[in-house]
Formats: C-alpha cells, sequence, structure tokens
C-alpha cells in the first residue's frame, strides 16, 4: 500500500503534491499527513528534495484553503446559507457551525489562520469565516502559507524519520496508512449517515 502510494507520489512529481493538497483542503480523500508523510519517505529515498516538496505541498495548500475564503468572502452570509442548508449533510457541516467559528475568529483575530494550521480538524473550516470577515486577502494568504509551511515541513520530516524504518516496519506502516485513509473515510461517512440538522437558528 505504502508503496502503491509512494510510486503515484513520485510520478507525479511536485505538480502531483500541490494538486493532491489543493484537494485535500477543499474536501478531503486522503489526509494530508499521509501526503506529505510519503512525500517525506521520496525523500530520503532521494526521489524528491525537502524544498520543492515543501514548496508544492504549501502552495497547494494554501490554494485549498483560498477557495474556501473566497466562498465566504464572495457569498457572504445571505448567499452562503441556503447552500449550507441544502448540502450541510454531504459538507457534514451547518450554519450553526459557521456562526460559531465567525465568532471564534473575531474573538481571537487574524493570528487564529495561522495557529490553527495545526489543527487537524480546524485548520480548514477557519478559512471560511475569514472570508467571510473579509479578512484582506494578502494577509489570509501570508499566515495560511506560512501555518501551513511549519506543519508541512513536520510532517515532511516525520516520514523521513519514519523511512528510516520502513524496511523493518513496513508491514506496520502499511497499516498505518491503511488505517489513516479509512479512519477519515469511516468519519466522514459516520456524520453523513447520522446527520440530524438542528433547529435553524
Amino acid at each position: 500500500m505504502n508503496e502503491f502510494i509512494i510510486h503515484i507520489i513520485e510520478q507525479g512529481g511536485y505538480f502531483g503534491i500541490a494538486f493532491l493538497m489543493l484537494i485535500e483542503n477543499v474536501f478531503p480523500p486522503i489526509p494530508s499527513e499521509v501526503i506529505m508523510g510519503l512525500g517525506g519517505v521520496a525523500v530520503s529515498r532521494g526521489t524528491m528534495s525537502f524544498w520543492p516538496l515543501l514548496l508544492a505541498g504549501t502552495i497547494g495548500s494554501t490554494l485549498g484553503n483560498y477557495v474556501w475564503f473566497l466562498i465566504g468572502d464572495k457569498w457572504g452570509y445571505q448567499r452562503l446559507r441556503p447552500l449550507i442548508d441544502r448540502w450541510g449533510r454531504w459538507l457534514t457541516l451547518e450554519w450553526r457551525d459557521v456562526k460559531q467559528a465567525s465568532r471564534f475568529f473575531r474573538r481571537h483575530g487574524q493570528w487564529v489562520v495561522f495557529f490553527l494550521r495545526f489543527s487537524p480538524l480546524l485548520r480548514t473550516m477557519i478559512s471560511l469565516p475569514a472570508g467571510l470577515a473579509h479578512m484582506r486577502h494578502g494577509a489570509f494568504l501570508v499566515y495560511t502559507f506560512a501555518g501551513s509551511a511549519v506543519w508541512n515541513a513536520l510532517l515532511i520530516l516525520g516520514g523521513h524519520w519514519l523511512a528510516r524504518y520502513f524496511e523493518e516496519s513496513k508491514h506496520w506502516l502499511d497499516w498505518l496508512v491503511i488505517g489513516a485513509i479509512a479512519l477519515g473515510v469511516v468519519a466522514y461517512l459516520w456524520r453523513v449517515l447520522t446527520w440530524k440538522p438542528r433547529k435553524r437558528g
């Protein structure tokens, strides 16, 4: 399994990494921890280089988050709410979540865009209220790029470190990667199947 994913990453190159990270931040099919972690394994093998990999992954992360930012910034509350109300089940998101995230953003300021890049659950969601608050585009991109760069660097270094034990623990790493992907899919399906929208408010 690891070999298969690493082969895809290596064949796609840095543009493939950027694309996967963009998609992961819009609608996550494969967690960024897997993408960048296995990218770190490729670095340890010499088939990829650290800095181009970090740049590609960070650009992809930034663009993916910018999509949600633009949705909030261009559509605004009035146009966005009908979309959330209609497609909330599939987005596993409801309007109350958006309002709570917006209050959190206003309370803690623009720096949360940087610090929440280290949160697996909130790093993408905070982009929407940042857009709804009409945060300056340049500031959003800088904070997002900086936070994503730190997070992706840690993932690459973690993958590079694990690669030293790759051959000895290949079996366990296979199950770790499969488990990470399966956990994400199961969590999403669980939220969709058990979705019970709260009353409008």
